[in-house]
């Protein structure tokens, strides 16, 4: 009897601000609000509905909705207080931040299936002497074996001049980014797929020279532009999922709006990790190649940066720019 009598409470709930909701929606994604004041008085309202929510129907969906809408109003709010940066810096600054604080759990779910892909790639390598030779293909693997002999197991990374090497490693990144995102259009399976084929190919590589006896060697030159080149694939992965969930699921939205938003938001969260791929390209075209004379100090330093910086940005720095524009909007 309790539990109707909560569920008939929380249906009077929606009712009541059903069409409050709906107003706001269009306010926010059609930006029909007259002022930043307007939009902070709704925010506000909004926010009360979701404590509300959260309190006395702690399992309903209505909570998700109404996070969504308060995490877009966020954004909005930004967008219309007065500020002398420069609208580029504002996007890294401000906007991405906001956007990756929004949709964070399908980074987490890109981490988690991107974390399987190799593991099967290294579980694979371990019980088929195959399938390494299956992924990497025959000639990097024999090359790698005569360098593993001659004493550089990462002498492959040195070919080619500096500045080839940094062009043609930077836009095949670009391209295995772009693709992982465009390919979410399929309901995300396409993205699913490009992190299936470099989650494997990563597991079976690091397998393969832990199986030579030369992972630490591996690891210490590769991760060098590797900590970015690979955080930002399943960053990638995200925006590609978050593409393809914004067709299989548009709650309110008709499906064409919400594949509009999709888009949107994908494209801005792919632009956000093209400096990274950039960073990657040139370390692996520049720094890489003298892994092999460095001492270990500075190749490990040079790898914790890197995968610092990557990391904060996206797991960290997002909820500081969220807590920091919560404390804004309470002020106002």
């Amino acid at each position: 009897m309790y539990y109707f009598s909560v569920s008939m409470r929380e249906v009077a709930f929606i009712k009541q601000n059903k069409e409050k909701w709906l107003n706001f929606e269009k306010t926010i994604y059609n930006n029909q609000f007259k002022n930043p004041d307007e939009l902070s008085s709704l925010y506000i309202q909004l926010m009360n509905d979701l404590s509300y929510a959260q309190t006395y129907y702690p399992k309903s969906k209505t909570i998700s909705y109404l996070n969504q809408l308060a995490a877009a109003a966020f954004q909005r709010i930004y967008r219309t207080k007065r500020t002398k940066t420069n609208r580029i810096v504002e996007f890294w600054k401000t906007e991405v931040p906001l956007i990756v604080y929004e949709y964070r759990r399908y980074i987490m779910y890109a981490f988690i299936i991107f974390g399987v892909f190799i593991t099967i790639g290294a579980v694979s390598a371990a019980y088929d002497d195959l399938f390494v030779r299956f992924i990497l293909g025959d000639g990097y693997v024999n090359e790698t074996l005569e360098n593993i002999q001659s004493g550089d197991p990462v002498a492959i990374y040195k070919n080619g001049s500096n500045w080839g090497s940094f062009i043609g490693i930077t836009f095949n990144n670009l391209r295995v980014g772009m693709l992982c995102f465009i390919l979410g259009v399929f309901g995300g399976i396409g993205t699913g797929y490009i992190l299936l084929v470099n989650g494997t190919m990563l597991g079976a590589f690091q397998y393969f020279f832990y199986q030579q006896g030369v992972l630490w060697e591996s690891v210490r030159g590769i991760w060098i532009h590797g900590a970015m080149e690979i955080f930002a694939i399943f960053i990638e992965g995200a925006a590609g999922f978050i593409l393809g969930a914004s067709i299989l699921f548009p709650k309110t939205y008709s499906r064409m709006a919400s594949f509009k938003i999709g888009l949107k938001t994908g494209i801005k969260i792919l632009i956000s990790t093209f400096p990274f791929t950039f960073a990657a390209g040139v370390l692996e075209g520049y720094v890489t190649r003298y892994s092999n004379i460095m001492p270990n100090w500075l190749s490990v330093g040079i790898i914790l940066i890197t995968l610092g910086i990557i990391s904060y940005y996206y797991l960290i720095y997002p909820h500081i720019v969220h807590k920091k524009l919560k404390t804004h909007v309470a002020t106002i």
